[in-house]
């Protein structure tokens, strides 16, 4: 009498088989999700982070006083991206987390000039505090104190010459220097803008315009 050989008749084995040929979605998804963690913490290595000041608050309350800890904080990535948040807590590394975080959320691009400074000369004012920020010539470097050059440096600008008048505040100082920096546009937006070419809206250091001079 011949034998019988049973074969593998099980449901689920072939459900296995079958995705271990095409290929099981979760684990695709599950390498996604690495590969994205991998690039959001790329990124957040290349976040330059600049504590700009950092005070102590005390709010009376009904039970007494509380003391926390405000820090201002400046985040960028050296290439023309830069934020400011503040963040308060008990202590201050949570307060510094809590700036940088937010600072991270909220961060703006500025168009430079050949990735080392501003297009144009640009002053803004925030409260008393008036700025001026100047373009300048490869090799002036940062001429700026305090905050100024906190966000200059998280920004990546290597050539720039600033000026602070009416106040010494921090926050308003870096405040009004982020509204200098929003105003600042490129060249080829301005020529966008108007409905021209890049070279009719570029200016030259004689004061003739690039199609006037040829």
């Amino acid at each position: 009498m011949a034998k019988q050989t049973k074969g593998n008749n099980d449901p689920r084995s072939k459900a296995g088989d079958s995705r271990s040929k095409a290929g099981d979605p979760r684990s695709k998804s599950s390498d996604s999700r690495s590969k994205g963690g991998n690039e959001s913490r790329e990124r957040d290595e290349q976040i330059v982070e600049k504590l700009v000041n950092v005070r102590r608050v005390t709010k009376v309350v009904k039970g007494g006083k509380t003391m926390r800890f405000s820090a201002l904080v400046v985040v960028g990535d050296g290439k023309g991206r830069v934020g400011y948040a503040t963040g308060k807590a008990r202590e201050v590394p949570d307060a510094v987390k809590k700036a940088v975080d937010k600072a991270k959320r909220s961060m703006i691009r500025v168009p430079l000039r050949e990735g080392r400074t501003l297009h144009h000369d640009v002053k803004a004012r925030c409260g008393a505090g008036i700025v001026v920020l100047r373009a300048a010539p490869a090799g002036t470097g940062v001429i700026a104190g305090g905050p100024m050059r906190a966000v200059f440096e998280a920004l990546g600008i290597h050539d720039i010459v600033s000026k602070s008048n009416g106040t010494n505040n921090y926050h308003n100082m870096v405040r009004a220097t982020f509204q200098a920096l929003e105003n600042v546009s490129s060249p080829k937006v301005i020529a966008t803008k108007l409905g021209k070419k890049i070279s009719d809206v570029l200016v030259r250091r004689d004061g003739q315009t690039s199609a006037t001079a040829n």
